[in-house]
């Protein structure tokens, strides 16, 4: 007797990746559950920016009016202040003959954007249970995934059943976990960020900002109307740090260019910490089962690929999970699902390179001001780079040996 599906697709996690994925199964007439352990609208610890090529997406799910209704802003660019006091500002429009879906990127408080596309699934036919925290996934006695275990709202152990499971529950991905897919970088430097809202941060404009000194890195932009303010510090620093709050605002106001800022300004959210990040995918499926956004790889928050990454993760894995809904047998679905982490890696495999080395550049800040020299003098370079981050400039433009001997190394034979 074949067992009782409580939907064709299970998806774990109502963020920009699941939403996106649910929209894009719902709308092919694909049965999907989204389970999310929070009730919407909720918050999410995040630098709450997407690039140009975002809101083509949100565009495709029909939610991009609704989000402008918002008053969200709108950002022309992104800042980079060096340790050693250098400023490059590069802009998504510029004249390297690209032009992204729009010419700006929005900043949109999270508690807004993700109620926002959860809705734009629902309309595409998507159901959705709000207070479900699935705890594990579901074997039914083979190698196979066949479902989630989940506590609803009044903690009663529940088991749902789903011919697949996609696994878009961020960082800390529970499906990734129990699925043993989950690295950790052991070559790269592990942070973790320190994340609040303020009101009257001066001078802050249409420009993202980030500012990297010898030991972490710090955000601020404009999310409609608040300030995002983020500290990003080492994992072996953070360790040490016994209150939060204490420790972020000692980083601010230890730092004269960031201090005269906060003059007057008021924290209106408490700190909250994220991560530690460098952590990837093995591989981002096993049978029965797929990963997408955060819960597949998240790098470093640097180059703000999070929401991007997780809206358009849902567009890549979707026919790859409706293809293979058409299959029984372990070879196709091993074919198929193989095929999804090569499109991954096709689509997101040049940004990887680039995050690897811009955390490199931050880890070792001697590049990074040999960089700023370049790039506060060559602002084409600058609004180049910054179009690759935008997710509308093919990454092998600024991949080259030459562009990259260009930023970090020619200073050097200059001085």
């Amino acid at each position: 007797m074949a067992e009782h599906l409580d939907a064709e697709v299970i998806v774990v996690g109502g963020g920009p990746a699941g939403a996106s994925t649910a929209w894009a199964l719902a709308r092919d007439g694909i049965d999907v559950l989204v389970l999310d352990r929070a009730r919407f609208p909720r918050d999410k610890v995040c630098a709450e920016y997407l690039s140009p090529e975002a809101s083509r997406i949100l565009s495709d799910m029909g939610v991009l009016e609704e989000v402008e209704r918002t008053n969200p802003a709108h950002l022309a660019g992104m800042r980079v202040r060096a340790p050693n006091g250098l400023v490059a500002d590069g802009e998504f429009a510029s004249n390297h003959g690209f032009r992204g879906f729009r010419d700006r990127g929005l900043a949109i408080r999270r508690t807004i954007l993700d109620e926002i596309v959860l809705r734009g699934a629902r309309a595409a036919g998507a159901r959705v249970q709000e207070e479900m925290r699935v705890t594990d996934i579901y074997r039914n006695g083979s190698n196979r995934v066949h479902g989630v275990q989940a506590l609803d709202a009044n903690g009663a152990q529940r088991t749902l059943r789903a011919r697949y499971v996609v696994g878009a529950d961020g960082l800390r991905s529970v499906i990734a976990r129990r699925l043993g897919l989950v690295k950790t970088s052991r070559f790269w430097p592990r942070r973790i960020a320190l994340v609040a809202h303020y009101q009257n941060v001066q001078g802050v404009g249409d420009m993202g900002e980030m500012h990297v000194d010898y030991d972490g890195y710090f955000g601020v932009v404009d999310v409609g109307g608040l300030m995002n303010v983020a500290v990003v510090v080492p994992l072996s620093r953070a360790n040490k740090i016994d209150n939060k709050t204490e420790f972020f605002e000692n980083w601010i106001a230890s730092r004269p260019h960031l201090a005269e800022r906060f003059q007057g300004a008021k924290r209106i959210t408490p700190v909250r910490a994220t991560g530690p990040f460098a952590t990837a995918s093995r591989r981002a499926w096993a049978p029965g089962a797929a990963l997408v956004g955060d819960a597949a790889d998240f790098f470093d928050p640097f180059t703000g690929e999070g929401i991007y990454a997780a809206l358009r993760g849902g567009e890549v894995v979707a026919p790859y999970i409706a293809e293979a809904l058409f299959y029984q047998s372990d070879t196709d679905e091993s074919r198929i699902l193989a095929g999804y982490d090569r499109a991954r890696k096709r689509e997101f495999g040049g940004k990887w390179k680039l995050e690897r080395i811009v955390g490199m550049a931050i880890a070792y800040p001697y590049f990074l001001n040999n960089a700023a020299k370049v790039l506060s003098r060559r602002k084409d370079m600058a609004d180049l780079l910054v179009g690759v981050a935008g997710d509308f400039i093919p990454p092998r433009l600024v991949l080259s040996p030459r562009f990259l001997f260009t930023l970090f190394v020619s200073p050097a034979f200059r001085n």
